[in-house]
């Protein structure tokens, strides 16, 4: 439901365009691992997985859970909450290798949480956490790098201004890109597998923000 909503309603917010290195299909239970900069750059990323074919499960924080009628969607769409910073984080690894188990994709931020710049310009994806590496090592599962730009001229910096970004995000009509990679699988080890991630999704993030028209530079 909320991939299929996000595909709905985001053309009415801006124009997402979306590029792939390779056509699916994807092979079952692939991990998807995108950059995070923005509270809008899910449903950017959903909307491209959607259109191709793809409706994964989401590692989100818990917090969105509590959200009247989100929350109940969340649930309801078999998503998994991450209680960072608890003795509960590391249940939603558990969460994610059983539904990759079962065949289903899972889409996952590996950054564990979103910047703290003002502005609505775009960045690198910071450094990655090693949950991703450390899934993949359990259950054997390909990584598709996800890039996106453009999220944060739809909403960036404090409450009130990404209230606004929304609001008139119909009449400035901002452009999106998502660009979704060629799928890998990381190298053995921790420390290894987490860079290796870094970079595919950090080259992907490059192609996305060039076709928005922002300087892909890191920093």
């Amino acid at each position: 439901m909320l991939s299929r909503a996000a595909a709905v309603l985001l053309p009415l917010f801006g124009r997402l365009t979306v590029t792939h290195e390779a056509e699916g299909p994807f092979t079952p239970g692939s991990v998807f691992v995108a950059n995070h900069d923005s509270v809008a750059d899910p449903a950017l990323v959903l909307a491209a997985l959607r259109g191709a074919g793809v409706t994964p499960v989401v590692l989100a924080t818990a917090g969105l859970w509590r959200v009247p009628m989100l929350g109940r969607a969340l649930a309801k769409g078999g998503h998994v909450p991450v209680h960072r910073g608890s003795a509960r984080a590391a249940d939603a690894l558990g969460a994610a290798a059983e539904a990759l188990r079962s065949g289903r994709h899972v889409l996952i931020y590996a950054e564990g949480g979103l910047p703290v710049r003002q502005g609505a310009t775009c960045a690198a994806p910071r450094p990655f956490r090693t949950g991703l590496a450390r899934l993949t090592a359990a259950t054997g599962a390909a990584v598709v790098p996800v890039g996106q730009a453009g999220a944060r001229r739809l909403a960036s910096g404090p409450v009130a201004r990404q209230l606004a970004g929304v609001l008139t995000a119909p009449l400035r009509r901002p452009r999106f890109h998502v660009h979704i990679g060629r799928s890998l699988y990381l190298p053995p080890g921790t420390s290894a597998g987490t860079a290796t991630a870094h970079r595919a999704v950090t080259a992907a993030w490059r192609q996305a923000a060039r076709a928005v028209g922002e300087p892909a530079h890191e920093g």
